[in-house]
């Protein structure tokens, strides 16, 4: 599970992404659960397709929360369980797809039998975008209207690279540790994540080649 990332600057965002901020937009460059981060989402208030450029909380806030702090961790989602999980199946349903950027994006590597995080960049030096479900959420006691994003996961037992990533379980055979990784989507197919129906953006989630991977151990 990923929970630690850098966030790109404003400008690199616009430009990559053709996207403008919202004046007075602002977010720290290392995001941790619960920090304000950036994300990407079909603008609601528009009768066309348009991107929208959204500050919110990273952890997503489902809809049937009674108060903003969760007393369980909403960061990453499963993707093979977005279907069926209280707190992401409408958001999936309804298409509440975003696209998370990062310049990187850190992981622990467990190999020498302690904790030591790699950060993961692109090989092109591009930025990443990165796969998530987003959800609006109303303040019962204050009428407060909060966003929130989650990044989505999938098994990566098979993936030659972040198969090396997280603590083994030593009661798990190595094929089914269930490791995970963040679901990067190409920037070719952004408007298909964003707003494609549900079963033909279910075709990005998928894990990227390692050979689009930069990693170095962190310190």
């Amino acid at each position: 599970m990923c929970t630690r990332y850098i966030a790109p600057e404003t400008g690199d965002i616009e430009r990559h992404w053709h996207v403008g901020a919202r004046d007075g937009q602002r977010w720290p460059r290392e995001i941790f659960p619960g920090y304000q981060g950036p994300f990407i989402r079909r603008a609601r208030d528009s009768t066309e397709f348009e991107r929208d450029l959204v500050v919110g909380v990273w952890g997503l806030i489902p809809w049937f929360a009674k108060e903003r702090k969760l007393k369980f961790p909403t960061a990453n989602a499963r993707s093979e369980e977005l279907a069926a999980k209280a707190s992401y199946k409408h958001p999936w349903a309804r298409g509440q797809r975003c696209i998370v950027p990062a310049e990187s994006f850190f992981e622990p590597c467990w190999e020498t039998g302690r904790h030591v995080p790699w950060r993961f960049r692109r090989a092109d030096g591009q930025p990443w975008g990165l796969a998530g479900l987003w959800n609006t959420w109303v303040d019962p006691q204050t009428g407060e209207v909060v966003e929130s994003y989650t990044l989505l996961t999938l098994n990566a037992d098979a993936h030659p690279l972040m198969r090396r990533m997280h603590r083994p379980d030593p009661k798990r055979p190595p094929e089914l540790q269930d490791k995970r990784s963040v679901v990067p989507i190409a920037l070719a197919d952004t408007d298909r994540w964003l707003a494609a129906p549900r079963d033909e953006a279910a075709q990005l989630v998928q894990l990227a080649p390692a050979e689009d991977f930069e990693a170095t151990a962190a310190g």
